[in-house]
């Protein structure tokens, strides 16, 4: 299942709905903004997992971060808590607040929803993320992760969410992705 599915689907929809609510959209523009912001977030935790230390990073998030709460409880979408730590979320994979800011002037652009409303948006959709992650990980994510580069034949919900995550072009493997990305560097 998509990151973005998981989130959508989440408690039957009422994360979204909560989201939506919290701001003031309705389920449309949600599932719209959604559908912007996740990718965009997606990408900044690709980034960092191609980092020195990075996919060490994000199995310590996902393992102790308590993240899959966030999609647990609806009722967290509308806590100051859950915008602290998504400002800490966002400053990790985004590392300034001008990527924060371009990121909410394209998603405006492409949702009609003001840039605003929409980096107001982003730390409690960046907790989403996480959520989703540790959801899709099912707590085992550091397992799956060593599966992943160091082979065991089964493949968990984590390793799969992983893989696809991490396989950008999409040929099965994550070794040339990774490579890529740390040549950028």
């Amino acid at each position: 299942m998509s990151l973005l599915k998981t989130i959508l689907e989440s408690q039957g929809g009422a994360v979204a709905g909560q989201l939506a609510k919290q701001f003031g959209l309705d389920a449309n523009q949600a599932s719209s903004v959604l559908g912007q912001l996740v990718p965009a977030l997606s990408a900044g935790v690709k980034k960092n997992v191609a980092q020195q230390n990075g996919l060490d990073s994000l199995v310590a998030a996902l393992t102790k971060g308590n993240h899959q709460s966030y999609l647990d409880d609806s009722s967290r979408i509308g806590q100051q808590a859950t915008v602290d730590d998504g400002n800490k979320i966002l400053g990790h994979l985004f590392g300034s607040k001008d990527v924060s800011r371009e990121v909410a002037s394209r998603a405006s652009q492409q949702t009609g929803v003001s840039s605003d409303l929409l980096k107001k948006m982003l730390p409690v959709v960046a907790t989403m993320v996480m959520g989703g992650l540790s959801k899709q990980s099912n707590g085992g994510a550091g397992g799956a992760l060593a599966d992943l580069f160091g082979g065991g034949q089964q493949q968990s919900a984590g390793q799969n969410l992983l893989t696809s995550f991490l396989d950008s072009d999409g040929d099965g493997s994550v070794a040339d992705d990774l490579l890529g990305m740390l040549m950028k560097r």
